[in-house]
């Protein structure tokens, strides 16, 4: 009974098998069986389709998580529809950018669950008349024509290398495929609780934590926002499955050490997973000794549907590796690329593979091998039992609280600045999380602060930099380009903090 078609056979599975089972416990504490939960999904199409919402058309989902996420991507499952949910938590002038490329026929807004979908709501003028309940405002388009992209379930947003939005289109493969093998390597059960505090606008939730759950029939917790006290009190309550990032593992720690708790008392916590960033040993045994279980890790990225490799390590076993490749998942180097000996860049195939970039084929060329391998711009290697190593990137992604930073599209909201005369924005290594530096050459007097406060007008907050560092002049070639790689150490004076 695995073969399902569509993301939403996966929901009405379990509503057949488990109608009574406890499927989603929202952010307000309101638990929604199996049932209920197919029943809303079922009366969300119906509303979609009488708004004038058919196969193929886009719609657009500004939120952070809540129950009205999941059951508009299972509604737009059920009539053929394109979900494309973005966080609430990027500024107009992003959500805009994305609007207008995904040329969406609806926008909703969980204005319920999140002040700033609200507040887009609010500028936007959209209502309640679209969707029937209060938590969810929608506003339709007259644009927006339905386009054949055989099997589509989402676009996905990254911003990409060049600073331009990108769809990454994922199919009900994809995300079925991602669903069994998350549920698989993390050995999901109806009797488990997965805690969602992942958001599910960004694979890393949308794919490993409310498809595999819905995969399993597991109960998902959906959080908002991360709180390091909600996720001890859920801990605490009977979560058993927790897949999160650096950071979230840090400040729960941080939170439990300052009432004064070394260890963390929970008789049900079984899986704890990391992502999204290297894992450092010390920090690892840290975060094991507080846990009393193993702390996995795994490799993913949008284009690959999160899913290409994870650990079963035990307790105490010192691989910071990302594991071997996930059973049905290709992995090979591309040395050509490397650094080093036996290094180079990681390329992956597989039915996790995206179905391309929307609107870009140009894009999906580029991003693909003749022989349908994705390039992932990462580079890796492969020790002697087969498990995947993350030693760098060859791109020039930032990843911070388990977001995606892109340096030129900070670098684009700095140089706007009429006194900016160019500026190179890096990520740095820091406890678990990524700091997000700027140094900056410019004309006449500004001061950091001003540079912050200009940006922040376009940025989101996990975009913003960490620290701005005002500079004479950047390290340079000879053709005038700047040296990234060399900015941390011909700046070193600077970064005492």
């Amino acid at each position: 009974m695995n073969d399902f078609t569509r993301i939403h056979r996966m929901l009405d599975r379990q509503a057949e098998q488990r109608p009574d089972a406890v499927a989603v416990i929202d952010g307000d504490g309101r638990a929604v069986t199996w049932a209920e939960y197919a029943t809303l999904s079922h009366s969300k199409a119906n509303q979609l389709a009488e708004a004038g919402i058919a196969a193929g058309d886009r719609v657009m989902i500004v939120a952070e998580n809540c129950l009205e996420v999941a059951v508009v991507l299972m509604a737009c499952s059920r009539i053929g529809a394109i979900a494309v949910p973005v966080n609430a938590r990027m500024s107009a002038v992003e959500l805009a950018r994305i609007q207008a490329h995904a040329d969406p026929k609806l926008v909703l807004y969980t204005i319920g669950a999140s002040k700033e979908a609200a507040a887009h709501a609010d500028a936007a003028g959209a209502g309640p008349e679209l969707c029937g309940c209060d938590a969810l405002y929608g506003q339709r388009f007259a644009a927006g024509a339905a386009e054949p992209l055989a099997g589509t379930a989402v676009l996905l947003y990254t911003t990409g290398t060049t600073g331009d939005p990108k769809g990454v289109m994922l199919s009900h493969g994809n995300l079925i495929f991602a669903a069994r093998a998350s549920a698989t390597l993390r050995d999901l059960t109806p009797a488990d609780q997965v805690y969602g505090a992942l958001p599910l606008t960004h694979v890393f939730g949308l794919a490993s934590m409310l498809m595999a759950s819905a995969f399993a029939g597991a109960t998902v917790q959906l959080a908002a926002r991360f709180s390091a006290e909600a996720l001890y009190e859920a801990l605490r309550a009977g979560a058993t499955v927790v897949p999160a990032v650096p950071q979230m593992h840090a400040l729960l720690m941080a939170y439990a050490a300052e009432h004064g708790h070394t260890r963390l008392d929970s008789a049900r916590l079984r899986y704890v997973s990391s992502g999204a960033a290297p894992l450092d040993p010390a920090w690892k045994r840290k975060a094991e000794a507080f846990y009393g279980i193993p702390l996995q890790n795994g490799y993913g990225m949008t284009e690959s549907t999160a899913g290409v490799s994870g650990t079963r390590n035990a307790i105490g076993d010192p691989d910071t590796s990302v594991g071997p490749p996930l059973p049905g998942v290709e992995v090979r180097l591309d040395t050509s690329v490397g650094t080093a000996e036996g290094v180079g860049e990681v390329q992956t195939r597989g039915p996790h593979v995206m179905q391309g970039y929307f609107r870009n084929p140009q894009a999906t060329a580029q991003a693909m091998t003749g022989d349908g391998f994705l390039r992932t711009g990462d580079l890796g290697r492969i020790d002697d039992v087969g498990r995947l190593h993350i030693v760098g990137r060859a791109k020039e992604l930032i990843i911070r609280g388990g977001f995606n930073v892109y340096p030129p599209e900070v670098e684009a909201a700095l140089n706007d600045h009429p006194a900016v005369v160019q500026c190179a924005v890096i990520g740095r290594a820091r406890d678990g999380n990524e700091d997000v530096l700027a140094f900056v050459q410019c004309r006449g007097t500004v001061t950091p602060d001003e540079l912050r406060d200009f940006a922040a007008r376009t940025l989101s907050a996990y975009k913003r930099p960490s620290r701005i560092y005002i500079v004479d002049v950047l390290p340079a070639a000879a053709t005038g380009k700047i040296l990234k790689h060399k900015l941390l150490s011909h700046f070193a004076g600077l970064l005492s903090d």
